[in-house]
Order: C-alpha cells, then sequence, then structure tokens
C-alpha cells in the first residue's frame, strides 16, 4: 500500500520479495560480503510492508502523513536499502555504491544518511523503544499513521526490550505494528541457546499485546497477520513473530551452519542469483 497520489508498476508481492533478494545479493557483490543471509530471510516480510500494508510517498519520504518503518536491527540495513530500491524511495544505480565512503547505504542503518531510513541503527535492544516515543507522539498530533518496527529474536536478550514491551501496552499504543525476526541466529550462536525466550507468543500475550505467530517466509500468511495486525479492534499494541529460515531462497546459503554474517566466494554470487532465479519460476 503506498499514498493514492502515487503510482507504482503493479507487481506480485512474490515479485517484489524476489527483487528486495536480488538487490540485497547485487549489494553484497559490492563487498563480497555481509549480512546477506538476513536480508534473505526478511524480504518476505518486507515485500508485504511496503507493497501491501504501509503508506508512504516514494518521492516524498519525509510526508507527514507517511507510516513510519523503524529498522532496530540496522545490519539488516542491505535488506532495508533493498526494498527502498524496489519502492523507488532510492534510485536502483546506487545499489552499487552499497558500503562505500561517502556512500548513502552504508553497511549499519544511518537515517542522517539515507532517504526513507527513519532511525539509526546498530547499538540493538532500542528499535522498539524509540518506536514507543514515535507512536505516542503520533496519538498526541491525532495522527492516522502508523509505526511499524522491525527488530530482532537476538535483540529479546536486551532489557530494553522488555521495557518497551511493557510501555507500549501500558499507553495502548494501536497504532504500532512490531515484528520480531526469528532467525534463531545470532553473532554467538543460536538465538535460543544465548538466552531462552521462549514460550515467546504466549510472554507477549501476558504483558499485552495483540500477538500472532506466522511463518515469516509464507507471503500469505504474513500479508494475513498484517492485515488482522492493523484491523484488530482492541486498544493494544501488535506483534508479529516472523518464523525466518537465514539465507532463504539460496540453497547453499541456507545449509551454512554459522551464516550471520558471510563470505561469499566470487563464483557463488552468480550461483546465488542463478539459485533465486530458479525459485522465482517454480
Amino acid at each position: 500500500m503506498v499514498d493514492a497520489g502515487v503510482q507504482i508498476p503493479n507487481k506480485s508481492l512474490a515479485d517484489r520479495a524476489y527483487h528486495i533478494r536480488r538487490n540485497a545479493v547485487l549489494m553484497g557483490e559490492v563487498q563480497g560480503q555481509g549480512y546477506i543471509a538476513q536480508a534473505l530471510d526478511i524480504a518476505d516480510v518486507l515485500a508485504v510492508a511496503y507493497f501491501h500494508a504501509m503508506r508512504y510517498r516514494p518521492d516524498d519520504p519525509d510526508w507527514e502523513g507517511r507510516d513510519r518503518f523503524l529498522l532496530s536491527n540496522g545490519h539488516y540495513a542491505i535488506a532495508h536499502y533493498a526494498a527502498l530500491i524496489e519502492a523507488g524511495v532510492l534510485p536502483e544505480g546506487e545499489l552499487e555504491s552499497y558500503g562505500a565512503d561517502e556512500s548513502r547505504l552504508p553497511m549499519s542503518g544511518m537515517a542522517s544518511y539515507t532517504p526513507g531510513m527513519e532511525m539509526s541503527g546498530g547499538s540493538l535492544g532500542l528499535g522498539l523503544s524509540i518506536a514507543v516515543g514515535k507512536a505516542l507522539g503520533l496519538k498526541r498530533k491525532n495522527s492516522e499513521a502508523r509505526v511499524y518496527t522491525l527488530f530482532s529474536d537476538g535483540e529479546l536478550d536486551e532489557g530494553s526490550v522488555w521495557e518497551a514491551i511493557m510501555a507500549a501496552a501500558h499507553h495502548k499504543l494501536d497504532n504500532m505494528i512490531a515484528i520480531v525476526d526469528v532467525n534463531n541466529q545470532q553473532a554467538d550462536g543460536p538465538s535460543t541457546e544465548m538466552l531462552g525466550f521462549e514460550p515467546l507468543k504466549e510472554k507477549l500475550d501476558a504483558f499485552g499485546w495483540f500477538t500472532q505467530r506466522v511463518d515469516g517466509n509464507d507471503l500469505d500468511a504474513v500479508r494475513a497477520a498484517f492485515d488482522a495486525a492493523k484491523s484488530h479492534p482492541e486498544p493494544k499494541p501488535r506483534m508479529i513473530i516472523a518464523d525466518t529460515l537465514m539465507g532463504k531462497g539460496v540453497p547453499f546459503l541456507e545449509q551454512r551452519e554459522k551464516n550471520h554474517f558471510i563470505r561469499v566466494d566470487e563464483h557463488e554470487w552468480r550461483l546465488a542469483l542463478e539459485a533465486l532465479e530458479a525459485g522465482r519460476s517454480l
């Protein structure tokens, strides 16, 4: 969904997700490494967010009536840039500058550099708290805009996340939709082994959120979850727990045991693009 006054060429959500993945792989090839597996796992969620759920104007990223999308896990910036390029907020040719000096596409998200980037991420565990503040501010201005925020399961290790979860419920922030990417990977190993957080849905329900848990790589399920979050009648914040697969769409990356930050051999970039194209035709 975009503002009614802006025309974006009609594509299916599957096409959008494919192009987000492709954009991310092309950017990763520039550096030869990066957080590629996360970009591949979250592409379906971003496709639904930007091309079904959110209101924004690609040619006016600071439009006051826009929905805000906050990227808490700043190392997912490559995925966010890929979505912004597909949405027309950023030009496609700019992906070749990814991670370079003076680029508007640094490896970790920086709001001061990049149109469409609402917060500077990198120090994990802060996005949900910032989203609470933005959602409160929009409510006080009687704005109809929503605040979406994406964070990672590793951030559930941070106390500030749980404080934000309590605050959002206390203030009945029904204009706030959070998505937690549960891919069970962080730098030191499987997230559930670093600090257990399950049963996550039951905990969030108990904290006063409207919570759904879905396969984050099933476009229909993700779309239905966003629709339910937007239409839920109770005055409470909404959480979508998205279970995803690192490296989704590129089998040889899906199968890597450790793929939090990966280096890809020069010839493998072509193989990754071919795998995405093959999966698109299935």
